[in-house]
């Protein structure tokens, strides 16, 4: 503890001299907790032992040459007293304190951030609540007891949609669990239901049962608008590290991946380098307002890792779905009812685009009269009809078509043109929904 100390200009007399006549001395007095000690009173007369001063004594003088000069020099004298009274207090009190005490007198600057560093903590902050942590849980038989155990088999993210409880995530998080629960970051954990999915598109909504001040949903945005190069924030359990902020740009738009769970295409993507690693899945992608643009659904990466391209699927692409998940358990897609062969099988053919390997007679194209690709009497390959346009919208493969019958909707009758032998026809279609959402 740093020495605290003081000074005080007295008016002292020699010991040896005479008191009246002595000539007075100015002296400086260093004011520590080792100045004053008791023993170096006497009590006969007021007499200060100076510290350090070995050769001589001070006295003080108390003699009244006359009654004016006295009662200056007392009054003097007394203020001065009361003063190294003082000192010396505060100097014990110093010393006897403990090292808390002392800190009180040490006054600590807030830390300071930079504009956009505190912006940032505040989005995260705001946000955070929002964002939940979900583990998929998969029932195991033990071999030798024969119990029926609930085994963790993946994790991923979530946030809240709306104050009734529902969350929104990615399918493949969800996909094959017997049991889900949800987290928040507070770590009040709740068990969730499957509400509905959406496999083509890679959403599933759950719901839960908690209490409304524990439900704080998350601000929808649009992402119609992006731009390349905005700045991006994704908050998620990467790795199981739960409630991960990091951030980046957009790197790209109007970017198509594939569903895990189908195949089909997910068209106007957002691509980003925000940190996006197994965990993130299904965590949500925000703007510099906090705005949610997108769910993170996916990464380009050979080692599983993050490499910098990361995927999310748009806003506007999730309301809609979500929106029908909610209100019906499910998602009315519009389907031609076929199976296709894979493009390059089409490409070896030196034609574009849809080669239909399979049109069952109860579905709408087999209804609709579109052959599909078989074998004849000798054990020969007939070719199917091949897809080239629906609604005049060129066909060159399988995601053309899948694109196309985004735009539809259910009952919907549709012009297809295929290639049958060495000449095209057009044949009326109508749509249906496909038969496991009927």
């Amino acid at each position: 503890m740093a020495a605290y100390s003081s000074s005080l200009s007295l008016t002292l007399f020699s010991a040896a001299s005479t008191p009246a006549l002595s000539p007075s001395i100015t002296s400086k007095l260093p004011l520590s907790r080792s100045l004053f000690h008791r023993k170096h009173l006497n009590c006969t007369s007021p007499i200060l032992s100076v510290l350090g001063k070995k050769s001589s004594n001070y006295t003080i003088s108390l003699s009244k040459p006359d009654s004016s000069a006295s009662t200056l020099t007392f009054s003097k004298l007394f203020d001065s007293f009361f003063l190294v009274c003082t000192s010396v207090a505060l100097s014990f009190s110093l010393f006897l304190a403990d090292a808390d005490s002392a800190a009180a007198f040490v006054v600590t600057t807030p830390r300071k951030l930079q504009t956009d560093e505190l912006a940032t903590v505040r989005l995260f902050q705001e946000n955070t609540p929002s964002v939940v942590y979900i583990t998929n849980l998969a029932a195991r038989q033990d071999a030798f007891t024969l119990d029926v155990l609930e085994v963790p088999q993946g994790s991923g993210s979530g946030f809240v949609w709306d104050k009734k409880g529902h969350v929104v995530t990615n399918y493949h998080v969800i996909r094959g669990a017997s049991d889900l629960r949800v987290t928040f970051s507070d770590q009040s954990t709740y068990d969730a239901k499957v509400v509905g999915f959406d496999q083509d598109k890679d959403v599933a909504v759950l719901r839960i049962d908690a209490p409304k001040e524990k439900l704080r949903p998350i601000p929808i945005g649009m992402s119609a608008d992006l731009l390349v190069g905005q700045k991006v924030y994704a908050i998620g359990n990467p790795f199981g590290l739960d409630h991960t902020l990091t951030t980046g740009v957009i790197s790209g738009l109007r970017r198509e991946i594939s569903s895990a769970a189908t195949g089909r295409p997910i068209q106007d993507v957002i691509q980003t380098d925000a940190a996006i690693n197994p965990g993130n899945s299904g965590g949500p992608l925000l703007d510099s307002a906090g705005s949610l643009i997108g769910i993170n659904t996916a990464i380009y990466s050979p080692s599983g890792a993050s490499s910098g391209v990361g995927f999310s699927i748009p806003v506007d692409t999730v309301g809609g779905i979500v929106d029908q998940l909610v209100q019906f358990g499910k998602v009315t897609r519009p389907i031609l009812g076929i199976k296709f062969a894979p493009d390059q099988s089409v490409e070896q053919l030196g034609v574009s685009g849809v080669l239909v390997l399979d049109a069952p007679a109860s579905g709408p194209a087999g209804k609709a009269g579109l052959r599909p690709t078989k074998r004849d009497a000798y054990g020969r390959l007939v070719l199917g009809d091949i897809i080239t346009s629906v609604n005049g919208k060129k066909v060159n493969n399988g995601s053309d078509l899948y694109r196309i019958l985004d735009q539809c909707k259910v009952g919907e009758k549709v012009n297809v043109e295929v290639l049958r032998g060495d000449h095209l026809e057009k044949i009326l279609v109508t749509l249906e929904p496909k038969a496991d959402e009927s």
